[in-house]
């Protein structure tokens, strides 16, 4: 049934296609048709029409984001109004009424980033605005994040599907992943939440259910068999120390990024897989230029080139060794900077991608593309100096960190599709740039947590990983104190 729908609205023409584009996206919340035709297969859809030019690409758009917008709108009336009463006759008779009372009240404080997040995956994308309604959350909350949502969401799918053309498939097939990593990430994000939470309230329970745990004879065994194995586990996953936890999540994100630009690496060389979509994509900027986005994107490209970097880094630099006395962090932005120009100069030698056509450049370029130098020193660059800054002592307030944190992925996103929109890389010239600086930047930053954690006065306190034996006092055997040693009367 699916596929016929498919194949009807792609023999579609005109108006007729935009109300479709239009009709799904708002049903799909408000009338939950979301769980049986996903509306960013629609949307997708529209762009692979106006691709063809069977309609206009922005009338696609204009759908989309209207009927997306409007959509949870309703979804949102129809929890408000009706919510309570449905969910009680429903899921209300197997889950408890608590933990619908707490999803409420989550929802109603910050609810905002999951709206915009959960705009990305189908099942989120058809509950959350019903919740968020149920949970009372201010209409100008919602509809703040409803709309940033719907923007993203139905332009990212309409250009999508407007580049890839005949190659939707492939492309409904990465959207589809994409939304289930939001969901896993969501997840684990949560998860992790609510376990370092439980074991600060349940700490003494914790502690004795360890011991009871600790006396077994299967951890018996696995001490002795294995205590060096269990003790390094141990530590890497202990939340509390920047050598822990921290530091394992560090090393997992620059193994997932290496990992990932190797597999963009491969597609490059062999000239298969996503580098094939690098002559659509330019050739969709070549004809959506215009003036004042030219001027916008000439300005943007600046924020990740030489001659602004380095003179940010010495300010920072500067910043850092008054206000915080810390050498070791003013040394880490020079290495993160330093290292990701040998790291994409030496990548750029061994791999030797010609740029685009110099016809097709805004901006004058030379040397080797991939993956893009601009790109990859700007997310180690700017990436570090936005955690130094949010992780000082005292840290900044909570709007200070997220303007700081807003900044800089602000930056780093311009500076990638400045670097396409002006033609001087092709599209998985940035994709590169942004794994590898991403490996790197990780790298950089699981080093900093091995040396330690800011402390009073901005001083480096370096994480002591070796345990310091102090004797126990009940005695080494039998459980008997020490002997006492005497002392003679003076």
């Amino acid at each position: 049934m699916i596929g016929n729908f498919t194949q009807w609205i792609l023999g579609l023409h005109g108006w007729a296609a935009v109300a479709i584009v239009f009709a799904v996206p708002l049903a799909e919340s408000s009338a939950f048709v979301g769980f049986v035709f996903p509306g960013e297969i629609a949307i997708l859809l529209g762009g692979v029409l106006a691709s063809q030019h069977h309609v206009p690409l922005a009338a696609v758009a204009a759908a989309a984001i209207a009927g997306a917008i409007l959509g949870d709108t309703i979804g949102y009336a129809v929890g408000r109004r009706w919510g309570r009463s449905l969910l009680h006759g429903t899921l209300g008779r197997v889950i408890k009424h608590r933990h619908l009372d707490r999803a409420e009240r989550y929802l109603a404080r910050r609810g905002g980033r999951a709206v915009f997040f959960g705009r990305h995956t189908v099942a989120l994308r058809v509950l959350i605005p019903g919740m968020a309604g149920m949970a009372r959350m201010p209409y100008r909350t919602f509809a703040l994040y409803n709309i940033l949502g719907g923007l993203v969401w139905a332009i990212w799918n309409t250009l999508l599907g407007y580049v890839a053309g005949t190659g939707w498939k492939h492309v409904a097939a990465l959207t589809s992943s994409i939304g289930l990593l939001i969901v896993a990430v969501l997840v684990l994000g949560a998860g992790l939440v609510v376990a370092i939470k439980a074991m600060r309230r349940r700490t003494d329970a914790l502690q004795a259910a360890g011991q009871r745990l600790a006396a077994s004879r299967p951890a018996a065994w696995a001490r002795r068999r294995l205590p060096r194995q269990l003790g390094w586990a141990r530590r890497r996953l202990d939340p509390t120390t920047p050598a822990g936890l921290p530091l394992t999540s560090a090393l997992i994100t620059a193994a997932l990024s290496a990992w990932i630009f190797a597999g963009l690496s491969q597609d490059v060389l062999a000239r298969e897989e996503l580098a094939r979509l690098d002559p659509q994509v330019n050739a969709f900027v070549l004809g959506h230029r215009t003036g004042w986005l030219t001027t916008i994107m000439e300005a943007a490209t600046w924020l990740g080139s030489t001659l602004v970097i380095v003179p940010l880094l010495a300010a920072a630099s500067v910043y850092i060794l008054r206000a915080r006395c810390d050498l070791h962090a003013a040394g880490y932005l020079w290495a993160a900077f330093g290292g990701s120009v040998i790291l994409y100069e030496a990548f750029k030698s061994m791999v030797g991608r010609a740029r685009p056509p110099a016809a097709q450049m805004i901006l004058h370029a030379g040397g080797y593309a991939y993956p893009s130098g601009h790109v990859t020193q700007t997310i180690a660059a700017w990436g570090l100096l936005a955690f130094l800054l949010t992780t000082g002592h005292p840290p900044p307030g909570g709007r200070a960190r997220s303007l700081i944190l807003a900044t800089a992925t602000t930056v780093i996103l311009l500076v990638g599709a400045s670097r396409i929109y002006l033609g001087v890389h092709w599209f998985t010239d940035v994709l590169g740039g942004y794994s590898l600086g991403a490996a790197w930047l990780a790298l950089i930053l699981a080093h900093r947590l091995t040396r330690g954690k800011t402390g009073p006065g901005g001083d480096l306190v370096v994480a002591a990983e070796e345990q310091i034996d102090l004797p126990d006092p009940r005695g080494e055997a039998g459980g008997q104190p020490p002997p006492t040693p005497s002392v003679s009367p003076p």
